[in-house]
Protein backbone atom coordinates (compact mmCIF):
# COMPACT_ATOMS: atom_id res chain seq x y z
CA UNK A 1 0.00 0.00 0.00
CA UNK A 2 2.71 2.37 0.68
CA UNK A 3 4.26 2.11 -2.67
CA UNK A 4 0.82 2.82 -4.39
CA UNK A 5 0.41 6.03 -2.01
CA UNK A 6 4.12 6.76 -2.99
CA UNK A 7 3.28 6.80 -6.64
CA UNK A 8 -0.50 8.54 -6.14
CA UNK A 9 1.48 11.58 -4.30
CA UNK A 10 4.32 11.68 -6.79
CA UNK A 11 1.82 11.61 -9.65
CA UNK A 12 -0.03 14.45 -8.22
CA UNK A 13 3.13 16.46 -7.44
CA UNK A 14 4.09 16.49 -10.82
CA UNK A 15 0.79 17.25 -12.41
CA UNK A 16 -0.45 20.26 -10.10
CA UNK A 17 3.42 21.77 -10.59
CA UNK A 18 3.08 21.38 -14.03
CA UNK A 19 -0.02 23.05 -14.75
CA UNK A 20 0.46 26.01 -14.10
CA UNK A 21 4.13 26.73 -16.82
CA UNK A 22 1.32 24.40 -19.19
CA UNK A 23 -0.83 27.21 -18.61
CA UNK A 24 1.67 30.10 -19.48
CA UNK A 25 2.54 27.91 -22.72
CA UNK A 26 -1.26 27.13 -23.68
CA UNK A 27 -1.68 31.06 -23.31
CA UNK A 28 1.34 31.98 -25.81
CA UNK A 29 0.78 28.82 -27.94
CA UNK A 30 -3.16 30.95 -28.50
CA UNK A 31 -4.94 27.56 -27.07
CA UNK A 32 -7.61 29.45 -25.91
CA UNK A 33 -10.69 29.32 -27.83
CA UNK A 34 -13.42 31.89 -27.86
CA UNK A 35 -16.38 31.25 -25.82
CA UNK A 36 -18.66 28.99 -27.53
CA UNK A 37 -22.76 28.87 -26.93
CA UNK A 38 -22.91 25.93 -24.95
CA UNK A 39 -20.18 27.36 -22.72
CA UNK A 40 -20.46 28.49 -18.96
CA UNK A 41 -17.60 30.52 -18.44
CA UNK A 42 -17.46 34.01 -19.01
CA UNK A 43 -13.43 34.39 -19.94
CA UNK A 44 -11.47 32.93 -22.46
CA UNK A 45 -9.66 30.41 -20.42
CA UNK A 46 -6.25 27.99 -21.87
CA UNK A 47 -6.71 24.47 -22.39
CA UNK A 48 -4.19 21.68 -23.17
CA UNK A 49 -4.38 21.15 -19.09
CA UNK A 50 -4.23 17.25 -20.92
CA UNK A 51 -0.33 18.37 -20.62
CA UNK A 52 0.28 18.04 -17.59
CA UNK A 53 -1.85 15.39 -16.71
CA UNK A 54 -0.04 13.12 -19.43
CA UNK A 55 3.48 13.78 -17.71
CA UNK A 56 2.14 12.98 -14.41
CA UNK A 57 0.94 9.69 -15.93
CA UNK A 58 4.69 9.20 -17.31
CA UNK A 59 6.06 9.97 -13.67
CA UNK A 60 3.81 7.51 -12.15
CA UNK A 61 4.71 4.61 -14.30
CA UNK A 62 8.32 5.80 -13.86
CA UNK A 63 8.31 5.47 -10.14
CA UNK A 64 6.77 2.45 -9.98
CA UNK A 65 9.08 1.03 -12.06
CA UNK A 66 11.88 1.36 -10.33
CA UNK A 67 9.77 0.17 -6.46
CA UNK A 68 10.77 -3.23 -5.02
CA UNK A 69 7.28 -4.65 -5.50
CA UNK A 70 5.72 -2.31 -8.23
CA UNK A 71 8.62 -3.36 -10.57
CA UNK A 72 7.38 -6.71 -10.82
CA UNK A 73 4.23 -5.55 -12.58
CA UNK A 74 6.30 -4.09 -15.31
CA UNK A 75 8.45 -7.69 -15.46
CA UNK A 76 5.13 -10.10 -15.20
CA UNK A 77 3.00 -7.82 -17.28
CA UNK A 78 3.00 -5.74 -20.41
CA UNK A 79 -0.07 -4.03 -19.93
CA UNK A 80 1.74 -0.87 -18.36
CA UNK A 81 3.97 -0.70 -21.75
CA UNK A 82 0.62 -0.96 -23.20
CA UNK A 83 -1.38 1.83 -21.44
CA UNK A 84 1.99 4.46 -22.18
CA UNK A 85 1.13 3.55 -25.64
CA UNK A 86 -2.46 3.77 -25.97
CA UNK A 87 -2.24 6.81 -23.91
CA UNK A 88 0.67 8.68 -25.94
CA UNK A 89 -1.57 8.73 -29.19
CA UNK A 90 -4.53 9.25 -27.23
CA UNK A 91 -2.89 12.11 -25.88
CA UNK A 92 -1.78 13.60 -29.25
CA UNK A 93 -4.90 13.73 -30.64
CA UNK A 94 -5.97 15.71 -28.10
CA UNK A 95 -3.51 18.46 -28.11
CA UNK A 96 -4.50 18.64 -32.15
CA UNK A 97 -8.38 18.61 -31.20
CA UNK A 98 -7.49 21.77 -28.61
CA UNK A 99 -5.28 23.98 -30.41
CA UNK A 100 -6.82 23.16 -33.94
CA UNK A 101 -10.42 21.72 -33.11
CA UNK A 102 -10.10 18.21 -35.84
CA UNK A 103 -13.37 16.86 -36.89
CA UNK A 104 -15.09 14.40 -34.76
CA UNK A 105 -15.01 11.42 -36.23
CA UNK A 106 -10.99 12.04 -37.36
CA UNK A 107 -10.54 12.01 -32.85
CA UNK A 108 -13.24 8.97 -33.19
CA UNK A 109 -11.06 6.53 -35.34
CA UNK A 110 -7.53 7.75 -33.40
CA UNK A 111 -9.49 6.61 -30.13
CA UNK A 112 -10.26 3.04 -31.64
CA UNK A 113 -6.54 3.67 -32.90
CA UNK A 114 -5.55 4.09 -29.47
CA UNK A 115 -7.41 1.18 -28.64
CA UNK A 116 -5.79 -0.82 -30.92
CA UNK A 117 -2.62 -0.25 -30.24
CA UNK A 118 -3.34 -1.74 -26.57
CA UNK A 119 -5.01 -4.50 -27.91
CA UNK A 120 -2.22 -5.62 -30.09
CA UNK A 121 0.70 -5.69 -26.87
CA UNK A 122 -1.87 -7.87 -24.87
CA UNK A 123 -4.06 -5.34 -22.95
CA UNK A 124 -7.40 -6.80 -23.87
CA UNK A 125 -10.27 -9.04 -22.62
CA UNK A 126 -10.07 -12.74 -22.83
CA UNK A 127 -13.12 -14.18 -21.25
CA UNK A 128 -16.01 -13.01 -19.38
CA UNK A 129 -17.45 -14.48 -16.29
CA UNK A 130 -21.37 -15.19 -17.56
CA UNK A 131 -23.54 -16.17 -14.29
CA UNK A 132 -24.85 -19.80 -14.95
CA UNK A 133 -22.25 -20.37 -17.37
CA UNK A 134 -18.96 -19.98 -16.82
CA UNK A 135 -15.87 -18.63 -17.76
CA UNK A 136 -16.42 -17.61 -21.44
CA UNK A 137 -13.25 -17.49 -23.80
CA UNK A 138 -13.41 -14.98 -26.54
CA UNK A 139 -11.66 -15.06 -29.31
CA UNK A 140 -9.24 -12.92 -30.73
CA UNK A 141 -12.06 -10.85 -32.79
CA UNK A 142 -14.74 -11.21 -30.02
CA UNK A 143 -12.03 -9.62 -27.39
CA UNK A 144 -10.49 -7.36 -29.74
CA UNK A 145 -14.37 -5.84 -30.58
CA UNK A 146 -15.39 -5.71 -27.28
CA UNK A 147 -12.17 -4.01 -25.63
CA UNK A 148 -11.97 -1.39 -28.59
CA UNK A 149 -15.98 -0.35 -27.69
CA UNK A 150 -15.25 -0.38 -23.88
CA UNK A 151 -12.75 2.45 -24.55
CA UNK A 152 -14.21 4.35 -26.77
CA UNK A 153 -17.44 4.75 -24.84
CA UNK A 154 -15.60 5.30 -21.66
CA UNK A 155 -13.26 7.63 -23.11
CA UNK A 156 -16.46 9.48 -25.11
CA UNK A 157 -18.68 10.10 -21.83
CA UNK A 158 -15.74 11.35 -19.77
CA UNK A 159 -15.22 13.55 -22.27
CA UNK A 160 -19.50 14.51 -22.66
CA UNK A 161 -19.20 15.12 -18.84
CA UNK A 162 -16.38 17.52 -19.17
CA UNK A 163 -18.75 20.52 -19.37
CA UNK A 164 -18.10 22.52 -15.96
CA UNK A 165 -15.26 23.36 -13.79
CA UNK A 166 -13.19 20.42 -11.94
CA UNK A 167 -16.60 18.23 -13.05
CA UNK A 168 -14.31 15.71 -15.63
CA UNK A 169 -11.62 15.52 -12.96
CA UNK A 170 -13.67 15.15 -9.78
CA UNK A 171 -15.89 12.37 -10.76
CA UNK A 172 -12.92 10.03 -12.66
CA UNK A 173 -11.59 10.59 -8.87
CA UNK A 174 -14.43 9.22 -7.72
CA UNK A 175 -14.31 6.60 -9.95
CA UNK A 176 -10.76 6.15 -9.56
CA UNK A 177 -10.61 5.75 -6.01
CA UNK A 178 -13.69 2.96 -5.92
CA UNK A 179 -12.16 1.00 -8.51
CA UNK A 180 -8.48 0.94 -6.52
CA UNK A 181 -9.85 -0.22 -3.46
CA UNK A 182 -12.18 -2.58 -5.50
CA UNK A 183 -8.87 -4.27 -7.28
CA UNK A 184 -6.51 -3.72 -4.16
CA UNK A 185 -8.92 -6.26 -2.36
CA UNK A 186 -8.17 -8.64 -5.26
CA UNK A 187 -4.51 -9.06 -5.27
CA UNK A 188 -4.07 -8.19 -1.99
CA UNK A 189 -6.11 -10.82 -0.25
CA UNK A 190 -6.98 -13.07 -2.46
CA UNK A 191 -3.35 -12.78 -4.05
CA UNK A 192 -4.17 -12.41 -7.63
CA UNK A 193 -1.35 -10.86 -9.37
CA UNK A 194 -3.45 -10.36 -12.45
CA UNK A 195 -4.88 -7.38 -10.61
CA UNK A 196 -1.90 -5.48 -10.06
CA UNK A 197 -1.61 -3.42 -13.08
CA UNK A 198 -5.23 -2.40 -12.70
CA UNK A 199 -4.96 -1.20 -8.97
CA UNK A 200 -1.49 0.19 -10.07
CA UNK A 201 -3.53 2.23 -13.03
CA UNK A 202 -6.12 3.33 -10.84
CA UNK A 203 -3.82 5.10 -8.18
CA UNK A 204 -2.31 7.02 -10.86
CA UNK A 205 -5.34 8.29 -12.33
CA UNK A 206 -6.37 9.03 -8.60
CA UNK A 207 -2.96 11.25 -8.71
CA UNK A 208 -3.46 12.70 -12.39
CA UNK A 209 -6.99 13.78 -11.20
CA UNK A 210 -5.97 15.21 -7.77
CA UNK A 211 -3.25 17.35 -8.94
CA UNK A 212 -5.04 19.14 -11.67
CA UNK A 213 -8.23 19.62 -9.94
CA UNK A 214 -6.56 22.77 -7.84
CA UNK A 215 -5.89 24.53 -11.13
CA UNK A 216 -9.68 23.58 -12.22
CA UNK A 217 -11.95 24.18 -9.47
CA UNK A 218 -14.25 27.04 -10.26
CA UNK A 219 -13.65 29.51 -11.14
CA UNK A 220 -11.02 27.40 -13.49
CA UNK A 221 -7.83 28.77 -14.46
CA UNK A 222 -7.21 26.22 -16.74
CA UNK A 223 -9.22 23.78 -18.49
CA UNK A 224 -7.63 20.13 -19.28
CA UNK A 225 -9.59 19.94 -22.89
CA UNK A 226 -9.85 17.00 -24.84
CA UNK A 227 -6.32 16.38 -24.34
CA UNK A 228 -7.14 15.38 -20.52
CA UNK A 229 -10.20 14.04 -20.63
CA UNK A 230 -9.80 11.15 -23.36
CA UNK A 231 -6.52 10.40 -21.40
CA UNK A 232 -8.23 10.08 -18.32
CA UNK A 233 -10.93 8.16 -19.75
CA UNK A 234 -8.45 5.31 -21.45
CA UNK A 235 -6.74 5.12 -18.22
CA UNK A 236 -9.72 4.13 -16.69
CA UNK A 237 -11.14 2.02 -19.20
CA UNK A 238 -7.22 0.43 -19.31
CA UNK A 239 -7.77 -0.58 -15.73
CA UNK A 240 -11.50 -1.88 -15.94
CA UNK A 241 -10.47 -4.10 -19.24
CA UNK A 242 -7.41 -5.43 -17.49
CA UNK A 243 -8.77 -6.84 -14.41
CA UNK A 244 -12.31 -7.88 -15.97
CA UNK A 245 -10.81 -9.95 -18.74
CA UNK A 246 -7.36 -10.72 -16.92
CA UNK A 247 -8.61 -12.33 -13.83
CA UNK A 248 -10.14 -15.79 -13.55
CA UNK A 249 -12.77 -16.41 -11.15
CA UNK A 250 -11.59 -19.46 -9.90
CA UNK A 251 -8.63 -17.73 -8.70
CA UNK A 252 -10.13 -16.27 -6.48
CA UNK A 253 -10.97 -19.57 -4.62
CA UNK A 254 -13.81 -18.16 -3.02
CA UNK A 255 -16.35 -21.31 -3.84
CA UNK A 256 -15.80 -25.33 -3.98
CA UNK A 257 -17.52 -26.78 -6.85
CA UNK A 258 -17.78 -26.78 -10.57
CA UNK A 259 -16.71 -23.34 -12.34
CA UNK A 260 -20.56 -22.65 -13.32
CA UNK A 261 -21.17 -22.96 -9.35
CA UNK A 262 -18.03 -20.81 -8.43
CA UNK A 263 -18.78 -18.23 -11.05
CA UNK A 264 -22.60 -17.54 -10.30
CA UNK A 265 -21.55 -17.50 -6.68
CA UNK A 266 -18.97 -14.60 -7.32
CA UNK A 267 -21.16 -12.37 -9.55
CA UNK A 268 -21.12 -9.83 -6.93
CA UNK A 269 -18.03 -9.45 -7.26
CA UNK A 270 -17.64 -9.11 -10.64
CA UNK A 271 -20.55 -6.35 -10.63
CA UNK A 272 -18.32 -3.30 -10.37
CA UNK A 273 -16.13 -4.78 -13.18
CA UNK A 274 -17.65 -6.10 -16.21
CA UNK A 275 -18.69 -3.40 -17.70
CA UNK A 276 -16.84 0.56 -17.06
CA UNK A 277 -19.79 2.37 -17.39
CA UNK A 278 -20.85 0.71 -13.64
CA UNK A 279 -18.52 2.99 -12.45
CA UNK A 280 -19.13 6.41 -14.69
CA UNK A 281 -22.81 5.49 -14.47
CA UNK A 282 -23.64 9.25 -14.78
CA UNK A 283 -21.39 9.90 -17.62
CA UNK A 284 -22.58 7.17 -19.38
CA UNK A 285 -26.06 8.35 -18.85
CA UNK A 286 -25.09 11.72 -19.88
CA UNK A 287 -23.68 10.44 -22.92
CA UNK A 288 -26.74 7.98 -24.38
CA UNK A 289 -29.18 10.89 -23.47
CA UNK A 290 -27.04 13.14 -25.74
CA UNK A 291 -26.82 10.98 -28.33
CA UNK A 292 -30.63 9.83 -28.11
CA UNK A 293 -31.38 13.83 -28.20
CA UNK A 294 -29.24 14.74 -30.79
CA UNK A 295 -30.23 11.67 -33.64
CA UNK A 296 -33.88 12.90 -32.40
CA UNK A 297 -33.03 16.41 -33.88
CA UNK A 298 -31.83 14.86 -37.10
CA UNK A 299 -28.18 16.02 -35.42
CA UNK A 300 -24.96 14.39 -35.70
CA UNK A 301 -24.67 12.62 -32.89
CA UNK A 302 -21.54 14.19 -32.20
CA UNK A 303 -23.00 18.16 -32.31
CA UNK A 304 -22.43 20.02 -29.23
CA UNK A 305 -25.21 21.86 -27.59
CA UNK A 306 -26.52 22.75 -24.14
CA UNK A 307 -28.05 19.79 -23.24
CA UNK A 308 -26.00 17.77 -21.02
CA UNK A 309 -27.08 16.87 -17.01
CA UNK A 310 -25.09 19.74 -15.68
CA UNK A 311 -26.39 22.40 -17.86
CA UNK A 312 -29.81 21.12 -17.00
CA UNK A 313 -28.60 21.32 -13.25
CA UNK A 314 -27.79 24.91 -14.05
CA UNK A 315 -31.28 26.15 -16.08
CA UNK A 316 -33.29 24.72 -13.22
CA UNK A 317 -31.61 27.22 -10.39
CA UNK A 318 -28.44 25.27 -9.02
CA UNK A 319 -24.90 27.29 -9.02
CA UNK A 320 -21.76 26.21 -10.26
CA UNK A 321 -20.37 25.01 -7.05
CA UNK A 322 -23.81 23.14 -6.04
CA UNK A 323 -24.02 20.84 -10.10
CA UNK A 324 -20.67 19.99 -9.41
CA UNK A 325 -21.32 18.72 -5.88
CA UNK A 326 -24.44 16.66 -7.06
CA UNK A 327 -22.65 15.24 -9.93
CA UNK A 328 -19.96 14.00 -7.41
CA UNK A 329 -22.65 12.51 -4.85
CA UNK A 330 -24.56 10.20 -7.89
CA UNK A 331 -20.94 9.36 -8.95
CA UNK A 332 -19.64 8.31 -5.62
CA UNK A 333 -23.38 6.94 -4.89
CA UNK A 334 -23.06 4.73 -7.64
CA UNK A 335 -19.69 3.81 -7.54
CA UNK A 336 -19.14 2.83 -3.95
CA UNK A 337 -22.70 1.40 -3.19
CA UNK A 338 -21.72 -1.42 -6.11
CA UNK A 339 -17.90 -1.39 -4.25
CA UNK A 340 -19.80 -2.47 -1.23
CA UNK A 341 -22.49 -4.71 -2.92
CA UNK A 342 -19.13 -6.28 -4.10
CA UNK A 343 -18.10 -6.58 -0.88
CA UNK A 344 -21.29 -7.88 0.86
CA UNK A 345 -24.56 -9.17 -1.87
CA UNK A 346 -26.37 -10.04 1.13
CA UNK A 347 -26.11 -7.48 3.49
CA UNK A 348 -29.56 -5.57 3.52
CA UNK A 349 -28.11 -2.30 5.37
CA UNK A 350 -26.40 -1.80 2.06
CA UNK A 351 -29.45 -1.04 0.27
CA UNK A 352 -31.07 0.38 2.65
CA UNK A 353 -28.48 2.69 2.75
CA UNK A 354 -28.16 3.64 -1.60
CA UNK A 355 -31.92 4.23 -0.98
CA UNK A 356 -31.80 6.82 1.77
CA UNK A 357 -28.61 8.43 0.08
CA UNK A 358 -30.70 8.35 -3.09
CA UNK A 359 -33.91 9.86 -1.60
CA UNK A 360 -31.17 12.32 -0.04
CA UNK A 361 -30.01 13.58 -3.41
CA UNK A 362 -33.24 14.14 -4.78
CA UNK A 363 -34.29 16.29 -2.49
CA UNK A 364 -31.31 18.26 -3.49
CA UNK A 365 -31.73 18.21 -7.22
CA UNK A 366 -35.68 19.43 -6.34
CA UNK A 367 -34.49 22.56 -3.72
CA UNK A 368 -31.82 24.40 -6.07
CA UNK A 369 -32.51 27.54 -3.58
CA UNK A 370 -33.15 26.24 -0.53
CA UNK A 371 -30.91 28.08 2.05
CA UNK A 372 -30.35 26.04 5.36
CA UNK A 373 -30.68 28.21 8.49
CA UNK A 374 -28.94 27.74 11.38
CA UNK A 375 -30.43 27.81 15.12
CA UNK A 376 -30.60 30.77 17.71
CA UNK A 377 -27.35 29.86 19.62
CA UNK A 378 -25.81 29.32 16.51
CA UNK A 379 -25.45 32.10 14.77
CA UNK A 380 -22.80 33.83 16.17
CA UNK A 381 -20.82 30.94 14.70
CA UNK A 382 -22.02 30.89 11.41
CA UNK A 383 -21.89 33.32 8.23
CA UNK A 384 -24.69 35.80 8.18
CA UNK A 385 -26.43 34.32 5.47
CA UNK A 386 -27.02 31.48 7.43
CA UNK A 387 -28.88 33.37 10.33
CA UNK A 388 -32.35 33.63 10.76
CA UNK A 389 -32.65 38.02 10.39
CA UNK A 390 -35.42 40.01 8.97
CA UNK A 391 -35.30 41.80 6.09
CA UNK A 392 -37.03 45.36 5.77
CA UNK A 393 -39.30 46.11 3.28
CA UNK A 394 -39.14 48.41 0.67
CA UNK A 395 -41.40 51.25 0.35
CA UNK A 396 -43.16 51.61 -2.72
CA UNK A 397 -41.60 55.24 -3.53
CA UNK A 398 -38.18 53.74 -3.03
CA UNK A 399 -37.94 51.04 -5.57
CA UNK A 400 -37.22 53.63 -8.36
CA UNK A 401 -34.87 56.44 -8.45
CA UNK A 402 -35.73 59.74 -7.85
CA UNK A 403 -33.57 61.01 -10.68
CA UNK A 404 -31.85 58.75 -13.70
CA UNK A 405 -28.52 60.15 -12.72
CA UNK A 406 -28.79 59.89 -9.33
CA UNK A 407 -26.53 57.15 -7.99
CA UNK A 408 -28.11 54.41 -6.00
CA UNK A 409 -26.83 54.14 -2.58
CA UNK A 410 -24.85 50.98 -1.42
CA UNK A 411 -26.83 48.15 0.42
CA UNK A 412 -25.11 46.11 2.81
CA UNK A 413 -25.44 42.54 2.18
CA UNK A 414 -27.41 41.59 5.12
CA UNK A 415 -30.06 44.46 4.26
CA UNK A 416 -30.87 43.20 0.59
CA UNK A 417 -33.97 41.82 -0.47
CA UNK A 418 -34.13 38.04 -0.77
CA UNK A 419 -34.30 36.96 -4.48
CA UNK A 420 -37.77 35.39 -5.54
CA UNK A 421 -37.35 31.45 -6.17
CA UNK A 422 -37.36 31.78 -10.63
CA UNK A 423 -35.98 34.69 -11.45
CA UNK A 424 -32.88 34.63 -13.53
CA UNK A 425 -29.70 35.05 -11.27
CA UNK A 426 -30.39 33.26 -8.05
CA UNK A 427 -27.40 31.10 -6.82
CA UNK A 428 -25.32 32.07 -10.24
CA UNK A 429 -27.99 31.01 -12.66
CA UNK A 430 -26.61 34.40 -14.38
CA UNK A 431 -23.40 31.66 -15.46
CA UNK A 432 -25.92 30.74 -18.43
CA UNK A 433 -27.27 34.10 -19.02
CA UNK A 434 -30.34 36.19 -18.17
CA UNK A 435 -33.39 34.19 -19.53
CA UNK A 436 -36.36 36.18 -20.49
CA UNK A 437 -39.74 34.32 -19.58
CA UNK A 438 -41.48 36.06 -23.05
CA UNK A 439 -38.75 34.57 -25.17
CA UNK A 440 -39.56 31.09 -23.12
CA UNK A 441 -43.83 31.61 -24.01
CA UNK A 442 -42.97 32.28 -27.65
CA UNK A 443 -40.37 29.28 -27.37
CA UNK A 444 -43.56 27.51 -26.65
CA UNK A 445 -45.88 28.46 -28.76
CA UNK A 446 -48.08 31.02 -26.70
CA UNK A 447 -48.32 34.36 -28.06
Amino acid sequence: MREYLLTLCITAAVTYLLTGPVRKFAIVAGAMPEIRARDVHREPTPRLGGIAMFFGLCAGLLVADHLTNLNQVFQASNEPRALLSGAALIWLIGVLDDKFEIDALIKLGGQMIAAGVMVVQGLTILWLPIPGIGSVALTQWQGTLLTVALVVITINAVNFVDGLDGLAAGMVCIAATAFFLYAYRIWYSYGVEAAAPATLFSAILMGMCLGFLPHNMHPARIFMGDSGSMLIGLVLAAGAISVTGQVDPDALNLYVGSEKEAVHQTVPVYIPLLLPLTIIAVPAADLILAIVRRTWRGQSPFAADRGHLHHRLLEIGHSHSRAVLIMYFWSALIAFGALAYSVNSASMWIVLGVVFLSAIGLALLLLPRFRPRAPRWMERFVPPRYRRRGVPALAPEASTPASATEPAAPVAPEDRAPVVSGVSGANGATAIGARSRLADRRKAGTR
